[in-house]
């Protein structure tokens, strides 16, 4: 399987989330993510993004009632300079 840097995978999560019709144009993220946006984001079940926001491993989270929102740029930045253990693992 090929690598793929943050940078590619930042780039190809804007595109998913945000393209606008079928032109390939892609949009920025919104400034707040449903926890499915930023699953698809981070490549991680939306069940290991629950449970990592639960166990406050996840920076940005905005609680509304029952709704849970993250930060895209806190996210992002949280992305960018994560260095410890994978989402999912108890290390």
């Amino acid at each position: 399987m090929a690598q793929v840097s943050p940078a590619e995978a930042l780039t190809g999560a804007q595109n998913a989330a945000g393209e606008a019709g079928g032109d390939g144009a892609a949009t920025t993220l919104p400034q707040a993510l449903t926890v499915d946006e930023a699953a698809r984001l981070l490549r991680v079940n939306r069940k290991t993004l629950y449970d990592a926001v639960r166990d406050g491993r996840i920076p940005g989270v905005i609680r509304m009632g029952r709704s849970i929102r993250i930060g895209r740029d806190a996210l992002l930045g949280w992305l960018r300079g994560n260095g410890g253990p994978a989402l999912g693992d108890d290390r």
